[in-house]
């Protein structure tokens, strides 16, 4: 045995837990894993192993949902924690994804993204918790990974030329109210929870990297999925809805979001292709064609004129071609000791 297993089984020990059956839910793109455990009387609770030594820290996660609970939303019950080795035993909300009913029934399609747009109208009229801030600088700066592993090498001068036209527009949105951003909001990251009422409804999942950010954040991560198709008429519908709800101005929520959109596509045009290059998870090159489309959507805006003229020429189109190119080098990158 493992010593990390044996911290987990004196885990569940304390907590009552050690007769459970265990299930793993999740364990990719992250250093976190999820298993189901189930105990012979049929309870289910969910075990977070999030270990420190691989830089990971349940305390962000503990704090945000102490704050959605605090606000009416549904993260989940936290049973047990263990801070120091980076353990959590918590409430089982159950496997009713978005993702999944959606991709069941199309039909559920624009009642499930209104009940996750209400859930922001919730949470960006709250009251603000302590946690870092996501400004000009930050948006910047996460971009890089674009630059450093999409392509056929690393461009520090394309690199330099996109900072230099999307700082000075990223800097705009410094100026604009801030709300809770929980990054990873999307179909995957929700759970439909009909016994429940209002926002209520809506289980939260992955929200431990929160930032204070713009609003529009939010509604690109759900709204421009990576892993799902979202017709062009229901995202139109959702940011309308959100803009009606919250009485903002629409040419410049519409500015933000087409600004929000370039930098967080780009992003996750690196992301994907690191975990293929340094990380050996060839699969995720296969979700590139929608982000790259995203990202074009995205820079169409006039707004957003200098930005595309600095990546026109140092990115690459995903074709099949280079796709493939990007899967030949899978795990060719040393990981960082």
């Amino acid at each position: 045995m493992t010593s990390r297993a044996a911290l987990i089984n004196t885990f569940l020990k304390n907590a009552g837990w050690s007769d459970a059956a265990h299930k793993l839910l999740a364990g990719d793109a992250s250093n976190r894993r999820y298993d189901r455990l189930c105990k012979p009387d049929g309870q289910t609770a969910i075990l977070m192993d999030a270990p420190p030594a691989r830089g990971e820290d349940v305390r962000p996660f503990i704090h945000i949902a102490a704050h959605l609970k605090t606000i009416g939303l549904s993260a989940p019950e936290i049973y047990q924690a263990d801070t120091d080795n980076g353990l959590l035993l918590l409430e089982d909300l159950g496997d009713d994804l978005f993702a999944r009913l959606m991709a069941d029934d199309p039909t559920r399609q624009e009642p499930l993204y209104r009940a996750a747009i209400e859930v922001l109208v919730k949470l960006h009229t709250a009251p603000l918790p302590d946690v870092p801030l996501c400004d000009a600088t930050w948006l910047t700066d996460m971009a890089a990974p674009a630059f450093e592993y999409y392509g056929t090498a690393q461009r520090p001068e394309s690199a330099a030329a996109f900072a230099d036209a999307f700082h000075p527009l990223a800097q705009e949105l410094d100026r604009d109210s801030k709300v809770v951003i929980l990054r990873d909001y999307h179909a995957e990251n929700l759970l439909w929870l009909p016994k429940r009422r209002g926002v209520s409804r809506v289980g939260l999942l992955d929200f431990q990297d929160a930032l204070l950010g713009h609003p529009a954040y939010d509604l690109v991560s759900i709204l421009q999925d990576a892993r799902r198709d979202v017709a062009p008429e229901i995202e139109a519908r959702m940011i309308d809805h959100y803009i009606a709800q919250t009485g903002g101005d629409a040419v410049s929520f519409l500015r933000a979001y087409a600004l929000l959109g370039a930098q967080r596509n780009l992003r996750i045009l690196g992301i994907f292709a690191r975990l293929c290059l340094r990380d050996g998870k060839a699969h995720y090159v296969d979700l590139i064609p929608r982000v790259w489309n995203h990202l074009q959507h995205n820079l169409r805006h006039p707004v957003l004129a200098p930005v595309a003229q600095s990546i026109a020429t140092a990115l690459p189109h995903p074709t099949p071609e280079f796709l493939e190119h990007l899967k030949s080098q899978c795990a060719s990158i040393p990981k960082p000791s």
